[in-house]
């Protein structure tokens, strides 16, 4: 409308410049005139007709060009404007989907989704979004199909793609599939804290401890985790590695794995415990008595205590000697006690081996140690004293049993 008002204004004052001109050179004897000649013809009018005439030429020339101007762009605007109204569309339908997907709404919003993504500015959004709400309903070819849709149209994107891929697997139990993306993405972007993130769920998923190990040092220089949670993850990982070492029961394969572990893991008790019952549980008791007699007498532990006492050792009064020798420092210590008991009998010291179990009767009764004293006085002949503590022992189990029947039960 402006140009329109411009266009007027200027043909109104050009007309008036001409009529102020023309006023004017009728003042003179001769306002002068124009002859133009072509051919056999010739046209000659006045000074004053003539650029008037010019003027008015100019401005129809003017606006026929400018008019055959906008008839050119027209087919381009009525299409650039079919685009925006799609395109305003598609911002609309967008945000629908992503109510709806909310909502719980998934199939309504993976349609609108998908009928407005080729039309969108962020198709990747509108597939991604779908792919997920196919997920929720439990689509899955329609959700690998979005995911597929997603990489055709935004191939710069394949790891963001590829870890929505990753999440909607792992979502679904599928943790094959999961791992399978991942270790794609991991092997384009080592360091992506997202990819680490996941890639560490799946092995736990997955049970992949030898996984997980390996993931650590990226864990920890990644800053993914604190370095708390990556000691105990460490801690974890090698605990399980050495549980499924155990069940194998290849001596060399344990050994192997225990050099690798860190001191400061090897000194958690739990673990050496794991360790040491493993190699005892293959038959290389005597190959780590030393070493976990040391153990013992660096970092005290009651089970590590009853796995020494489980060595079929070479030289069971020596055996013996060591473990009395911590009974100077862990006086009165009922399990301690109770291995003493227990490899004083293999030493055939019996008045020493009835002396131990009944001290660890008494510091804290437990089953074995019952049973053992039963059997000590059973073979000397004094079987009434040891039936009593045969029924002591069973007594002791018994109540055992209900205590934990009961604490299930709460």
């Amino acid at each position: 409308m402006k140009k329109l008002f411009y266009f007027l204004g200027s043909l109104l004052a050009t007309a008036a410049f001409a009529f102020f001109v023309s006023n004017l050179l009728k003042g003179f004897d001769n306002p002068g005139y124009v002859l133009m000649g072509i051919g056999h013809w010739s046209l000659e009018t006045s000074l004053v007709v003539f650029a008037v005439s010019l003027i008015f030429g100019f401005f129809i020339f003017y606006f026929f060009f400018r008019l055959m101007g906008w008839l050119i762009r027209l087919p381009g605007k009525i299409k650039s404007r079919g685009k925006n109204i799609k395109f305003n569309r598609s911002q609309e339908a967008l945000i629908a989907g992503l109510v709806d997907s909310a909502e719980g709404n998934w199939e309504k919003a993976e349609n609108i989704l998908i009928k407005h993504a080729s039309q969108s500015g962020v198709p990747l959004i509108h597939y991604l979004t779908a792919a997920r709400a196919a997920q929720s309903r439990g689509a899955f070819d329609k959700r690998d199909e979005y995911l597929k849709k997603a990489a055709d149209q935004s191939p710069d994107s394949s790891v963001m793609i590829g870890l929505t891929q990753a999440e909607l697997s792992l979502s679904g139990n599928q943790f094959e599939q999961a791992l399978e993306t991942l270790t794609r993405l991991h092997s384009i972007d080592p360091a992506h804290a997202s990819v680490l993130k996941l890639l560490h769920q799946t092995y736990q998923h997955l049970g992949d401890w030898q996984g997980i190990r390996k993931l650590i040092p990226s864990l920890h220089n990644h800053k993914i985790l604190m370095e708390a949670e990556v000691k105990l993850l460490e801690t974890e990982a090698f605990s399980q590695l050495l549980k499924q070492s155990a069940k194998k029961g290849n001596t060399d394969e344990i050994k192997s794995l225990w050099s690798e572990i860190p001191d400061y893991i090897k000194t958690v008790a739990g673990i050496a415990a794991i360790y040491f019952a493993a190699m005892i549980d293959a038959g290389a008791g005597v190959e780590i008595e030393q070493e976990l007699a040391n153990a013992i007498s660096v970092n005290w532990a009651e089970t590590l205590v009853v796995l020494f006492g489980s060595i079929q050792s070479r030289d069971v009064s020596k055996q013996l000697e060591t473990a009395e020798k911590w009974s100077y420092v862990h006086q009165e210590n009922a399990v301690l006690l109770a291995v003493m008991g227990k490899l004083a009998v293999k030493c055939g010291e019996t008045l020493k081996a009835e002396s131990y179990l009944a001290k660890s009767i008494a510091a804290e009764p437990t089953v074995q140690a019952y049973q053992l004293l039963g059997d000590l006085l059973f073979a000397q002949g004094d079987k009434d004293t040891a039936i009593k503590c045969y029924k002591n022992g069973l007594e002791l189990a018994s109540s055992e049993i209900v205590s934990r029947i009961d604490t299930i039960s709460e």
